[in-house]
């Protein structure tokens, strides 16, 4: 089948599947306090997820990142992905996962009998008070401890990092020293402004353009080449001989060379993660389409991609979009 290509000549290659809304923490710059998750009725099915994935592999994505929320809490999540394995090496070249970690222990040898190779683990703080602060769950613990486990299951870790001005700003140069002491890449990345939350997030952006200058002064930065398939850009930090990331979105617009839309838990596909353009493929899977239906609304979607995001530092504490990360997919 025809590959999809948006207006702008970019290859949709990556598909960031959100398999539900709900998680087990509660971070500051994500989600309120209260948050009300969806009710169940609204979520796609395993079904419906392991369809649309088909649906988008035959389209020509390669890679696969399931995200939430926290997916490792959806129930029958294992099953989805042992379905979707049968794909690899047959158009699609790996499936990932992002989670907070908290569940990894008890799923790493599963994960990885499942096909997967590679997880990103959030994690914002070594120091435990701070950890509980930002997550609003006592759970540092068990994340170092879910660490652990992936790799002894032999998966890949990275670690991803979101910069807050007023909370680990200070600890970012251990963070990294801790992650590359133990051959794990890290990844930083600017607060988004996505979903109401409890606290202005202007007071807590951090510039990660600016990070990235204050440690030229004591660390060398070779920058690479390498591509994950995601926004990151990559350097070699000299001092530690690991790989560390910047993800941009307010500082540095990455757009350019952008491959992935991302499909919610509710069957929404959303072209861009700071627009809130998007089509609805739910209600043609629920009312019996056939796969040409499918296809049909996916190039629909892609027709509809915009050229960049609508994240500006300037209005960082009005929302981009209502949705809320764990909605969209981190």
């Amino acid at each position: 089948m025809n590959p999809l290509v948006d207006p702008f000549g970019r290859a949709i290659t990556y598909l960031r599947v959100s398999v539900t809304d709900r998680c087990d923490l509660r971070c500051i710059y994500c989600m309120s306090e209260r948050m009300r998750f969806l009710p169940r009725t609204e979520l796609l099915t395993l079904e419906e997820l392991d369809r649309l994935c088909t649906a988008f592999i035959e389209r020509g994505v390669r890679r696969l990142r399931f995200t939430g929320g926290e997916p490792l809490v959806r129930k029958g999540f294992l099953d989805l992905l042992r379905g979707v394995r049968r794909h690899l090496g047959k158009g699609l070249d790996e499936i990932t996962l992002t989670t907070n970690g908290v569940q990894l222990a008890g799923f790493a040898q599963a994960l990885f009998e499942a096909g997967v190779r590679r997880v990103n683990v959030s994690i914002d703080s070594l120091d435990r008070e701070t950890f509980a602060r930002i997550a609003r769950r006592d759970c540092l613990p068990q994340v170092l401890a879910g660490i652990e486990a992936a790799v002894a299951a032999g998966l890949r870790v990275k670690i991803n990092t979101v910069a807050l001005k007023h909370d680990n700003a200070h600890e970012i140069p251990d963070l990294i020293k801790w992650a590359h002491g133990r051959g794990h890449d890290i990844t930083l990345i600017e607060t988004m402004p996505l979903g109401e939350v409890d606290e202005d997030r202007t007071s807590q952006f951090l510039s990660i353009t600016r990070v990235r200058e204050d440690m030229q002064s004591y660390w060398r930065l070779i920058d690479l080449p390498d591509r994950t398939g995601g926004p990151a850009r990559y350097v070699r930090v000299e001092e530690t001989g690991g790989r560390l990331g910047f993800i941009t979105p307010l500082t540095h617009n990455f757009c350019e060379g952008c491959s992935r839309v991302r499909l919610t838990c509710t069957g929404r596909l959303y072209l861009c993660l700071g627009h809130e353009t998007s089509v609805d493929l739910r209600t043609p899977l629920r009312a019996g389409a056939d796969a040409q239906t499918i296809h049909d609304a996916i190039d629909a979607g892609i027709a509809l991609r915009p050229k960049g995001h609508d994240f500006q530092i300037e209005r960082l504490s009005t929302p981009a979009t209502q949705r809320h990360m764990s909605v969209t997919g981190g």
